[in-house]
């Protein structure tokens, strides 16, 4: 990122998962490159899309270009297409021409779907903010917009301040940053391999894979579909869990242990082929709002 960036970068997360990962990348740069990046958090609204006043309120601070947006994994890859049309759009409101506007490239600590240039890991495994929520978040939960917030004003957050006996946010990034020393040179070795040789664009097979998935099943809808150990972890934790479909191999992964206690199946070969070990899907009769007012799937 900084290669591509420079020491100028703006790390702007996408809270609230991308918010844990934009202080660790922000605590990295001040190990490891002696840079003292500016880290802030914006929110982004599935279906409603980006806080343009937190990006004119940037666009008056930093120059759009440097910013970075930061989360923490893909999927199917919907944030990150909200994100490159919520930013083209924004751009066009604040009369930000090309050159001068957003960038809405999206980096990510795990891109098991292929759908960003810039990751740390293709790998399908389970990260902290996945599972954990507000209490690695800061108590910050998820965005908010509504008709309590006018036209200048930013995106409201969930703020739970009763898990504050909870909350491990500062213990979590304390036991990462503490491991830096130990991957600094792996990291370096990286770096070098990835500049020799850029790692293969995006794919999307995560998107595929969850349009296969979704058509398999009869679903009618992709956003049922969770693709990757976090997504299916949360399916379990907060929403009614009908399937989850699991690579054949997956059990074997320590990281995917935690999905693995839901109600498993073992099939999701287009999961598979997409270097996803678990697929989560949310029970379409119990999901109101997702597939009608009815809460019955799609035929």
């Amino acid at each position: 990122m900084l290669q591509e960036r420079g020491p100028d970068a703006v790390l702007v997360s996408l809270a609230r998962a991308g918010t844990p990962v934009g202080v660790l990348m922000r605590r990295w740069a001040q190990q490891a490159h002696g840079l003292d990046l500016p880290h802030l958090a914006v929110s982004i609204v599935r279906g409603r899309g980006i806080d343009t006043v937190a990006l004119r309120w940037l666009a008056a601070r930093f120059r759009p270009r440097d910013v970075v947006y930061v989360d923490g994994w893909t999927g199917k890859g919907a944030i990150a297409r909200e994100l490159a049309a919520a930013v083209a759009s924004a751009n066009t409101t604040l009369g930000l021409h090309d050159g001068e506007g957003f960038d809405a490239e999206l980096a990510v600590l795990a891109d098991p779907g292929s759908c960003v240039r810039l990751y740390g890991t293709r790998a399908d495994y389970l990260i902290a903010s996945a599972c954990l929520n507000s209490t690695v978040s800061g108590l910050v939960s998820r965005t908010v917009l509504n008709d309590l917030i006018g036209p200048d004003d930013f995106h409201g957050a969930k703020f739970y301040s009763s898990l504050a006996g909870s909350d491990v946010s500062n213990a979590f990034l304390d036991a990462v940053s503490a491991r830096f020393d130990d991957v600094r040179e792996a990291v370096a070795q990286t770096v070098c391999e990835r500049t020799a040789q850029p790692p293969a664009p995006p794919t999307w097979a995560g998107w595929a894979a969850v349009e296969g998935i979704s058509e398999e099943y009869g679903i009618g809808d992709v956003n049922l579909v969770k693709p990757g150990v976090g997504e299916t972890t949360r399916v379990l934790l907060r929403r009614v869990p009908w399937l989850v479909l699991a690579h054949p191999d997956a059990a074997a992964e320590p990281g995917a242990r935690a999905a693995a206690r839901g109600a498993a199946r073992g099939r999701g070969a287009r999961g598979a082929r997409a270097g996803i070990q678990r697929v989560g899907l949310i029970h379409p009769r119990f999901t109101r709002g997702a597939t009608g007012a009815d809460g019955l799937a799609a035929t």
